[in-house]
């Protein structure tokens, strides 16, 4: 049987596709999305400080009003993959036999294919969101990486994130105390936060392990049969679990504070799926795809980091 498949989806068209790809990467979750950054946005916060005064007759200037800004610059990115049909043609055409009255229709192969991209760039979008490295290929700039945003020193350094220290390597023996060397950082240095709803405690599913068996030590039971309506927390803040977390790092911040930005609308932004069959006589099929996508932060102040 001969089998071709030529599609090309451009701006918006391949938005749709490339937003549903992005949202797999988990720790978009937890962060603030901007989808339409055409090539930098400028990222304003205000903070004030003694505005409130009692009321008098006149005009009496008082209290502080600080804007900070930052700037979200996403890089352009871009997968080209040649693929043989046939190593997907078994997978996909065990699909369209789904047995049952209730199995949903079958997927094209143009949508299986992008389902197997979208793999691909949700993978690469969770690791950089937190270790990537701007000037790597295949890369943005992440929060953790030896430049990122939330580190002390380095080119993208912002001194005013707090840094809190680890008493070492992370183990289930010594996640908790550490944990709370964090929210004693967080009471100390963003009190002004710590009633926030978006306010996460950031951490791999590594040190979360760590964290459960920790707590199901010390005999709370409902560790060991936890389902998916539940909402990990801990001493009252809520546990942000993000595979692409570095390990030994928390971060603890709030999730309006923290950037995700892309642009789903631009041309740039597209997928193309080439047959190569009628062009060079191959069973190959050529995949592009290109997108953006970058981080950035918010007050660095009201972020805490532990290393």
């Amino acid at each position: 049987m001969a089998f071709t498949t030529t599609s090309n989806y451009a701006g918006k068209a391949a938005g749709f596709y490339i937003s549903a790809a992005l949202k797999e990467a988990k720790s978009l979750d937890y962060l603030t999305t901007m989808e339409n950054v055409k090539y930098k946005s400028n990222i304003q916060r205000m903070a004030g400080s003694n505005l409130v005064v009692d009321a008098t007759c006149d005009f009496t200037d008082a209290g502080t009003l600080a804007l900070t800004e930052k700037v979200l610059e996403p890089k352009n990115l871009q997968i080209n993959i040649d693929l043989c049909k046939a190593t997907l043609l078994d997978s996909w055409e065990a699909m369209q036999m789904r047995a049952g009255a209730g199995a949903p229709p079958p997927a094209s192969f143009d949508d299986y294919v992008i389902s197997y991209l979208g793999e691909i760039i949700a993978q690469a979008t969770e690791e950089s969101v937190w270790n990537g490295a701007g000037g790597t290929t295949g890369q943005f700039q992440g929060f953790l990486d030896t430049n990122g945003y939330l580190l002390p020193t380095g080119t993208n350094a912002d001194a005013t994130v707090i840094q809190s220290s680890a008493s070492g390597a992370y183990t289930a023996a010594n996640i908790i105390a550490n944990l709370q060397t964090l929210t004693t950082d967080m009471a100390a240095n963003v009190s002004a936060i710590l009633g926030k709803e978006d306010l996460h405690i950031y951490m791999n599913n590594k040190t979360y392990a760590m964290y459960i068996s920790a707590v199901s030590t010390l005999g709370y039971v409902n560790a060991y049969n936890m389902n998916g309506d539940y909402e990990p927390v801990f001493e009252g803040y809520k546990i942000a679990v993000c595979p692409g977390m570095v390990d030994n790092q928390l971060v603890a911040a709030q999730k309006s504070n923290i950037y995700f930005g892309t642009d789903l609308l631009s041309d740039h932004t597209r997928i193309q799926m080439l047959d190569m069959a009628n062009l060079d006589g191959s069973d190959n099929m050529r995949v592009v795809a290109r997108y953006s996508a970058g981080v950035q932060t918010g007050v660095g102040a009201d972020i805490v980091r532990q290393s």
